[in-house]
């Protein structure tokens, strides 16, 4: 019985044996289901996360790039007359282009937003494409790099410069002739009454407390025609204060700055001279708002060329249109001044320092075209372009003076035959590294050769800044004051509007 039952046991368990044999090729098969499904769950995951990454750097590119061309504008930005501004390129390869908004600005915002672009010039030689016009580009070719000098063949067309000529004439030209004094009349323009060194400590001493302060000494020494104390005095005074530890001059301290600014040798550095400055006929003719269409068109091609904002260029000097005739020539000279503390620039006068012993010119860049040709001479020339250094004293060679272009217009540096229709674009001061006018570029000094044969004309545009950055800013906001205030009278006054119907050329 026992026998039976294990018999039957082996019998059942041999069969359970050869049943479970079976069964493990399906425990493989569901193993290696499982792995493939694992497998596919982790390539999805896998897949999800880099489209997702892939999305997400797609986007930044996108957002990096609509960045981009919202800050610098688009390809083709619209000036003030309607016309696409210029697009420089490089051979075709497009160069940034200035915000939009840059050139609308509202004088208010003005010293939180305007910096001064400047146009690269790579290399002498370099050639970039302008495009000015809608249909026309021109190349801007860099002249020098010091200073940093363009030409511009076919700026203006030959019908643009006749209209220029004409509207000149039409205005009148007076003659221009300004000469070096020479010793004589040096002599006999200084002062009738001589004053001792305590009589000047004295006059200048306004409260009488026996010290000189800086405003005591700037305030009371302006003066039209410069008698008695003239910049180069003044300028060695106030030398002589800032030495001073405590600030102000005793009269033991004057005696002696103020003797050292009256020795013969001094007053004047040992500058090259010649007895012409310059003789020609000019007039200024309006480039704003009811005046000729060229002139307009020809400032707004100066804000597209120059990227600059248009407020700064529409306040700045007009048109100057300048006639040369047989034997017409203009020394070498600088268009604008360097920043010093005791001169205010003539353009901010108005919102300056009003205790300025002097006003000068402030001109960040000039642009000079060229509205005829000239059969003989009249060349442009720059002296010292491009020179390794500056040096006043190196203007003098063997006697001869290098910024006297009746006499050594031959040996400039870089000397620009007359086309008409073509400009140069130059910058008369250095960038301060902050976006802003800095030092005057010493080597922009410039004068226009005789005219040997035939008829010169040409147009100087001149766009003023004054360097400092916050009196530019004062100065833009007393005109729009003035400018807001004017138009309410207007306003306010109707039937006299007619009289605004006359304007200056």
């Amino acid at each position: 019985m026992e026998d039976s039952l294990e018999d039957l046991l082996e019998q059942h368990g041999g069969d359970c044996g050869d049943e479970d044999q079976p069964s493990a090729p399906r425990a493989k098969f569901r193993s290696s289901r499982m792995n493939i499904q694992r497998s596919s769950v982790c390539s999805r995951a896998y897949f999800v996360v880099v489209m997702v990454f892939f999305h997400v750097y797609i986007l930044n590119v996108i957002g990096l790039l609509l960045y981009v061309h919202y800050n610098n504008g688009p390809g083709e930005l619209v000036s003030g007359d309607g016309a696409p501004s210029a697009s420089v390129s490089d051979r075709g390869a497009a160069l940034p282009h200035p915000d939009p908004a840059a050139s609308d600005l509202h004088v208010e915002d003005y010293s939180q937003s305007v910096g001064l672009p400047r146009i690269e010039g790579i290399r002498v030689g370099h050639v970039q494409q302008v495009s000015l016009l809608p249909d026309r580009t021109h190349e801007m070719r860099t002249m020098s790099l010091k200073p940093l000098l363009f030409e511009i063949p076919g700026f203006l067309s030959e019908e643009e410069c006749r209209v220029v000529v004409q509207l000149a004439q039409l205005k009148g030209l007076m003659e221009s002739q300004t000469t070096t004094p020479s010793k004589e009349q040096e002599e006999s323009n200084q002062p009738l009454l001589s004053l001792s060194t305590d009589e000047v400590f004295s006059l200048l001493d306004l409260n009488q407390d026996g010290l000189l302060q800086h405003e005591e000494i700037v305030s009371h020494s302006r003066s039209q025609d410069g008698t008695w104390l003239n910049p180069d005095n003044l300028r060695q005074i106030l030398t002589g204060l800032e030495a001073c530890p405590t600030g102000t001059l005793t009269l033991e301290d004057f005696r002696r700055v103020y003797d050292v600014s009256q020795r013969p040798g001094q007053q004047q550095s040992a500058k090259p001279r010649s007895q012409f400055k310059q003789r020609n006929k000019n007039t200024w003719l309006y480039q704003g708002p009811g005046s000729h269409h060229v002139l307009q068109s020809l400032r707004n091609r100066l804000i597209s060329l120059t990227r600059l904002p248009s407020t700064l260029v529409e306040l700045s000097e007009p048109l100057q249109v300048i006639r040369y005739e047989n034997g017409d020539f203009s020394n070498a000279h600088h268009d604008s001044s360097p920043p010093q503390s005791e001169t205010t620039c003539t353009h901010t006068r108005m919102a300056g320092n009003k205790s300025a012993l002097t006003e000068v010119s402030c001109r960040y860049l000039t642009i000079l075209f060229y509205l005829s040709s000239v059969e003989e001479g009249g060349e442009t020339t720059f002296p010292v372009a491009d020179n390794r250094t500056y040096e006043e004293q190196a203007l003098l060679q063997d006697g001869v003076d290098l910024t006297d272009t009746k006499e050594t217009c031959g040996r400039g540096n870089i000397r620009m035959k007359p086309s008409v229709g073509t400009a140069l674009l130059w910058y008369n001061h250095l960038s301060d590294g902050r976006g802003w006018m800095g030092e005057l570029d010493e080597y922009s000094l410039h004068g226009e050769c005789p005219v040997r044969r035939g008829v010169k004309w040409t147009a100087n545009s001149w766009v003023n800044v004054d360097p400092d950055h916050q009196q530019q800013a004062r100065y833009q906001r007393l005109v729009a004051k003035r400018q807001r205030a004017k138009s309410g009278m207007e306003e306010h006054y109707q039937p006299l509007s007619h009289s605004d119907l006359h304007q200056d050329l």
